[in-house]
């Protein structure tokens, strides 16, 4: 009997040890912005931190030459990926997408911009992302960066919506779909699985990736960011220009309806109302 015992004994120690342990996903994300976002700005990062609830958000951060601390704040923090909105003259938005402390990292433009919170999402991603080496390496990024981990703090254990990235015209197209197994217009009918667009949306055109984190050499340069840095000044120099042209001309014709005035006055006589009644 004792012999038998020791034998299954030996032989669950054994099956124990075949067992692979479950590996698990620990990322987590540092979000934060620089100084001088608009509200329209920080309406989408708060839609972002809804989507990841894996996302621990940090005060904004003062300097902007001084990116080599966001590696630093994220290990303060115990994250292992960034994401850090710089925004300029309250108009454009630069998204980093960094994977800390040794990288690689990506800066992209945003040109624009009701699941249950707290949820996990699907990620989608084009087969454009697996034609180019760019392309592959921003879908591992993002996918440890907006792939919540099962045992997330703050994560509910189902899936309701899908994140879909799409490659278009050399930029990356992020939607939010909600996944609906009935159809909201016949509610009673046979289970019909359905996308519809929730939000938030916007488009991110590539500018650099680097090889560390927020610093290193260029892997990556788009041509097409250069010539939307050379054209969009130029536009805006012009809208500014008219603005202007509409200020002087709008002066213009307050002067000359005041000159106008001057003219068309004239001297009361001795039979005036105030005169006559004074």
């Amino acid at each position: 009997m004792t012999g038998g015992k020791r034998k299954r004994q030996a032989e669950e120690i054994e099956a124990e040890n075949d067992v692979q342990p479950k590996r698990r996903n620990k990322q987590r994300v540092l979000m934060l912005s620089s100084r001088g976002v608009t509200h329209r700005m920080r309406h989408l990062m708060s839609d972002l931190e809804v989507l990841l609830p894996h996302v621990k958000r940090e005060s904004k951060l003062d300097s902007k030459s001084q990116l080599q601390l966001l590696p630093e704040l994220a290990d303060l923090h115990n994250c292992n990926n960034t994401l850090y909105f710089e925004a300029r003259r309250h108009e454009d938005l630069y998204l980093w997408a960094a994977k800390t402390p040794n990288g690689p990292s990506i800066k992209l433009h945003v040109l624009n911009e009701t699941c249950l919170k707290g949820s996990r999402g699907i990620l989608s991603f084009d087969k454009a992302f697996d034609e180019t080496e760019w392309g592959r390496m921003t879908k591992e990024l993002f996918t440890h960066i907006f792939g919540v981990p099962p045992l997330a703090r703050r994560a509910k254990p189902f899936i309701d919506h899908v994140l879909s990235f799409s490659i278009l015209d050399n930029k990356i197209w992020f939607r939010n779909f909600q996944i609906l197994e009935k159809d909201p217009q016949q509610p009673n009918g046979p289970p019909k699985m359905s996308l519809v667009e929730i939000g938030p949306r916007f488009v991110l055109t590539p500018i650099r990736i680097f090889e560390g984190a927020f610093s290193g050499a260029t892997v990556y340069s788009n041509p097409g960011s250069l010539m939307c840095s050379l054209i969009c000044p130029n536009v805006r120099s012009m809208m500014k220009q008219k603005k202007g042209d509409r200020y002087r001309n709008r002066k213009d014709a307050q002067e000359e309806s005041a000159r106008r005035k001057v003219i068309r006055h004239r001297e009361e006589d001795a039979l005036s109302v105030p005169k006559v009644f004074a």
